[in-house]
């Protein structure tokens, strides 16, 4: 996958971890749970962003990194924490230029202290940043017109075919593989690589209904057209992006303590209780194996 073995010397946990757990919320409905332990991959390159950056810093071929985020963005902490383990420039275009002026959150304040170097806009032009030259003036004014440009929440073609070794290293293995989805690109990647006949299943934690049609672009951009078998199920975003609510803490939390994994709240738990209630609802027939991917863990 890699060719120069910048991104390689950081020794990924890959394949990652695959286990059973027994819960009887599954077992009742003759359902077996396993658990993608994406988490595992990389101590501060976490799941899939580790499959979503590697190819996109072999790419960069040791250029600035630019990409984008909210205040609270795990993708740009995990593109800063790329950066400073590989020796790379990095920048990060943060939505909402109010927060300049304020001292950092925790979040942001580890971007920073990992190298990268902060520059904050207004909102309508964060929303305009993929235009040609929107995208060239932001370039400009965070001192890096050659860099290396990483999507909001690293997903393009690149991370797109990146993620396809997830499915690979579940062929066979499970009948649903089921995951959170923010901007689609791992999905997008996963259904790509499963085989014929098993389903990826997306939890979006954001509202809108706009998913789907991201996802089929980025498959078309990646592989020429639509690839595996997949579907979304919109029902389980909480209210929005990092919205937790009362129940879906319970849940989390009961989580962690029947099976001794760290429950990410804004993305991984809300994919195990959308994927605990449609076993509840008899979405799965009996002697399905459906796998949940934990895609990341709370950061400190």
């Amino acid at each position: 996958m890699f060719d120069n073995g910048l991104v390689t010397d950081l020794r990924p946990r890959l394949p990652s971890p695959l286990r059973e757990v027994s819960d009887d919320r599954f077992a009742r409905h003759g359902v077996r749970l396993l658990l993608k332990r994406d988490d595992l991959i990389h101590p501060e390159l976490i799941g899939n962003k580790w499959r979503k950056l590697a190819p996109n810093l072999e790419r960069a071929a040791g250029r600035t990194l630019l990409t984008f985020g909210g205040a609270y963005s795990n993708h740009l902490r995990a593109t800063a924490a790329a950066g400073r383990l590989l020796g790379l420039p990095t920048v990060g275009v943060v939505r909402g230029d109010e927060l300049a002026g304020r001292p950092l959150n925790p979040s942001l304040a580890r971007c920073a202290a990992d190298g990268m170097r902060l520059h904050f806009v207004d909102r309508p032009t964060y929303r305009r940043k993929t235009e040609a030259d929107v995208l060239a003036t932001l370039l400009e004014r965070a001192g890096a017109p050659d860099a290396y440009v990483v999507p909001e929440g690293g997903s393009n073609a690149a991370a797109v075919r990146g993620c396809r070794a997830l499915g690979e290293e579940l062929r066979g293995r499970t009948d649903v593989v089921a995951l959170a989805c923010g901007t689609g690109g791992t999905l997008a990647g996963l259904a790509a690589g499963l085989a014929p006949g098993q389903l990826a299943l997306g939890i979006p934690v954001l509202k809108g209904g706009f998913l789907g049609d991201a996802i089929a672009a980025l498959q078309d951009e990646a592989f020429g057209g639509r690839r595996g078998e997949w579907r979304l199920d919109e029902r389980f975003h909480f209210g929005g992006y990092a919205r937790v609510t009362p129940a879906l803490e319970a849940f989390a939390s009961d989580f962690e303590r029947r099976h001794g994994v760290p429950v990410e709240r804004l993305y991984v738990a809300k994919s195990l209780y959308g994927l605990a209630a449609l076993t509840e609802e008899g979405a799965f027939p009996r002697g399905t194996t459906v796998t949940a991917v934990i895609t990341g863990r709370p950061f400190p």
